[in-house]
């Protein structure tokens, strides 16, 4: 019986409690990430840098370089065996060019340099002659008509001086002479019509300018209309065929030069600019496979990291300019200081993420730095 009242007594008090006011639950704030700062993971590279291989599988013939060589730009660093077969060919093609080059010069290529320059004189001539600067009286006449009006101008001017033409000498004479007590007073009448004069002649010089403009522009359309006959009668009638075939020969030997050209530098291996030689996985007598790298060029006076993992959503926050901290792998104890300096458009899948591959160069460059080495960047997008 005891332990039943035990247990009404404790029914009632938790349906009390129960019944009671709850406490209230907090509300939490959403936690908002900052964004002011970006991490990557990238890899630490010369700049700029290359990896060479051939163009065409082969034996390697010749080495002309070493690791830690400097190289300039086109410089051979390596060949294959028939490397002196295609530049023997390259010769043979060369000198089969220039004699195709010259039988075609004498014939259709002349005449169309001949054309196409009369076409430049013509548009030069015509430049001049419509940039020229008309005066706003005759504008609305004809070069021939501004000749004739600017002439009656001068001629009316001539004659209104004639009158005048030893008055200044005279007047300055008698002014000499004069009584200062009593002066005579002067007109300068005859420094007005000496001014409309020369006013004319200006105006009648301009009109013959612009005379002359337009001749040279009627000029050079008549030299490019003979250039265009001749042009047509030497690819038509008896001289077609024999202009038809010298274009052919011309042609054909061009595009046998280049297949030659491309066929030994396909046998070379050049640098693409000025640069150290970093590593070369070459040994004279091997087979080297087309495509597969060969050699490593980098200029080591300056470094840059290229990110692999900058995310869609970060990479929304960087833009070029922005000031980063790098953290190399090899050196953990150490930070180096570089500047975002590209940020590719284009996006690429990497581990499921979209990302996009940021360029940052180093401020100062390091003599342990090594290509590829694995590099840590963080970005402050809200700096200064």
């Amino acid at each position: 019986m005891k332990k039943l009242t035990l247990s009404l007594v404790l029914l009632v008090f938790l349906l009390s409690a129960c019944g009671g006011t709850a406490t209230p639950v907090p509300t939490l704030e959403p936690v908002k990430e900052n964004r002011s700062i970006v991490v990557a993971e990238g890899t630490l590279l010369p700049d700029p840098s290359v990896e060479l291989s051939f163009a065409q599988p082969g034996i390697l013939a010749e080495i002309l370089v070493s690791e830690g060589e400097q190289v300039t730009e086109g410089q051979i660093l390596a060949r294959l065996e028939n490397s002196e077969a295609l530049q023997a060919e390259v010769a043979r093609a060369e000198e089969a060019y220039l004699t195709a080059q010259q039988a075609f010069n004498t014939s259709e290529a002349a005449v169309l340099r001949e054309l196409s320059d009369s076409h430049e004189a013509v548009r030069t001539a015509e430049l001049a002659f419509d940039n020229f600067d008309v005066p706003a009286d005759l504008r609305e006449m004809t070069t021939r008509e501004a000749m004739e009006f600017t002439y009656g101008k001068l001629e009316e001017a001539r004659t209104n001086f004639e009158p005048y033409k030893y008055l200044e000498e005279r007047l300055e004479w008698e002014m000499r002479e004069d009584d200062p007590e009593n002066p005579k007073v002067y007109r300068d009448t005859a420094k007005i019509y000496k001014k409309r004069l020369d006013d004319a002649w200006a105006d009648y010089r301009k009109a013959i300018q612009w005379a002359e403009l337009e001749a040279n522009v009627e000029a050079a359309k008549a030299k490019m209309q003979n250039a265009q006959e001749e042009f047509d009668n030497l690819t038509a009638g008896e001289n077609a065929e024999q202009m038809a075939v010298a274009r052919a020969q011309f042609e054909s030997a061009l595009a046998s030069l280049n297949a030659a050209r491309a066929a030994l530098d396909n046998s070379q291996l050049r640098a693409p600019f000025a640069a150290t030689v970093l590593s070369l996985d070459l040994s004279v007598g091997e087979t080297v496979n087309a495509g597969a790298p060969v050699a490593f060029l980098g200029d080591l006076g300056r470094w840059q990291v290229e990110t692999k993992d900058l995310a869609e959503i970060d990479v929304a926050n960087v833009t070029v300019g922005d000031k980063v901290t790098i953290k190399l792998d090899a050196f953990l104890d150490e930070e180096f200081t570089g500047t975002v300096t590209g940020i590719d458009p284009v996006g690429r899948e990497y581990l499921g993420d979209m990302t996009y591959k940021t360029t940052i160069t180093l401020d100062e460059s390091d003599p342990r730095f090594r290509w590829n080495m694995t590099a840590t960047v963080t970005i402050d997008t809200e700096a200064e």
